[in-house]
């Protein structure tokens, strides 16, 4: 294959069987850890199961504890003693998925993750959930060895897969492009009731671009219905315990001093899957103004296309490559006015709202959690196939 060339990516029809289903061993964070990292990893062994595999977790110790028994042990980082248990417990495994993040495994740079590689005897997954423009050595150089010892590397975004391909020494033929998966709603979108909703939902800390979306409010005091800006989720667990609640006390205060109290409210409490689905189907648009240009993977991207609304995006990758054929509006990071401005033309613009609206609805199918884990399950099966092939 040459560099150029994709690996295409092709949904299921919600028929395909397996003849012998595999064990997967899936390392990664998990709940009740409170990341976008563990909710992926649980929705994967969830779809994964589904379909018929076996799915044990080894988990990324957070010091909380769960009772949960596809949890088959814990990675205890700085301790090598626990990072040969966790290799041990990934090979009782026929195939080992990594989830790969850099702040999530011990020493520098999340390093401790290539010794556990080095100890598998299965074969290996890697799900590369970041892809840095401008890694630092090191950065580039535990990407890239753990690259060289997995079977197959998973970005979830053409971008992504450019930016691996051609900015680090790795062999494309080992990369391949399965997308994020989301929970997509069987119901119809709920109708919207009262002020439109423009909505952003997440753990909350900085990056997340709030600041944003409440410097446009006050121009937005015209539009008819008075839109109101609804920011959901919990603070960030680091962000918490390193600065506790200051950062969303500054917004709240932010919302004050521009005058738009009345048009920002803040929804720190827990919400299930369910409960985020109707959030988000009640929303006029679901606004990602993110301060990253590097992002390549956004699991709230998928998410609010999955709920079929409109969104409102700044240009992180991701955004521009899902949103490109119509789903939503990207603007720049540091264009204020054209932020407005899209806020206001899906508000006020019915036909506009609803074909973005549309073109979501049919995005949305190709990224069900079923589909993403039957297509783990098909890669799974041919990288095993082609090490028994080898044996």
């Amino acid at each position: 294959m040459t560099l150029n060339a994709k690996i295409p990516f092709t949904p299921f029809d919600g028929e395909q069987s397996f003849s012998s289903p595999p064990a997967i061993g899936i390392l990664s964070t998990y709940p009740p850890t409170v990341c976008g990292l563990a909710t992926f990893s649980a929705a994967l062994a969830d779809g994964l199961s589904a379909n018929g595999a076996g799915v044990g977790i080894v988990r990324i110790s957070d010091g909380s504890s769960t009772a949960d028994p596809s949890v088959v042990g814990e990675l205890i980082s700085g301790s090598a003693r626990s990072i040969a248990r966790c290799s041990e417990l990934l090979n009782h495994n026929t195939i080992a998925v990594i989830q790969h993040e850099y702040g999530i495994y011990g020493g520098v740079d999340g390093d401790e993750v290539v010794e556990i590689l080095r100890g598998l005897e299965v074969p290996s997954i890697v799900v590369a959930h970041t892809v840095l423009t401008r890694p630092s050595a090191h950065q580039r150089s535990v990407l890239e060895d753990i690259a060289a010892m997995a079977d197959q590397v998973v970005v979830m975004s053409d971008a992504a897969r450019r930016r691996l391909c051609f900015g680090y020494d790795v062999d494309p033929d080992t990369v391949t492009t399965i997308p994020h998966g989301a929970t997509v709603p069987r119901d119809a979108p709920l109708r919207q009731t009262g002020r439109p909703t423009l909505l952003t939902w997440g753990l909350l800390g900085p990056g997340k671009g709030v600041e944003r979306v409440i410097d446009a409010m006050p121009a937005l005091r015209d539009v008819p219905g008075r839109p109101r800006y609804v920011i959901a989720g919990q603070t960030h667990p680091k962000v918490l315990a390193a600065d506790g609640e200051a950062y969303r006390a500054a917004r709240i205060e932010q919302a004050r001093r521009a005058g738009v109290t009345d048009s920002v409210s803040f929804d720190a409490g827990y919400r299930s899957v369910a409960s985020l689905n109707e959030l988000a189907q009640s929303a006029a648009a679901v606004v990602l103004p993110y301060d990253s240009t590097d992002q390549v993977t956004s699991g709230v991207l998928v998410d609010a296309i999955a709920s079929g609304r409109p969104v409102v995006a700044t240009a992180f990758p991701h955004a521009v490559e899902l949103l490109a054929s119509g789903a939503g509006i990207v603007v720049d990071h540091d264009d204020p006015d054209a932020l407005a401005t899209a806020l206001r033309r899906v508000v006020t613009d019915p036909q506009l709202a609803g074909s973005m609206a549309r073109e979501a609805r049919r995005l949305a199918p190709r990224m069900a959690w079923s589909v993403v884990a039957e297509a783990y399950l098909f890669l799974a099966q041919r990288l095993i196939a082609e090490r028994s092939a080898l044996v």
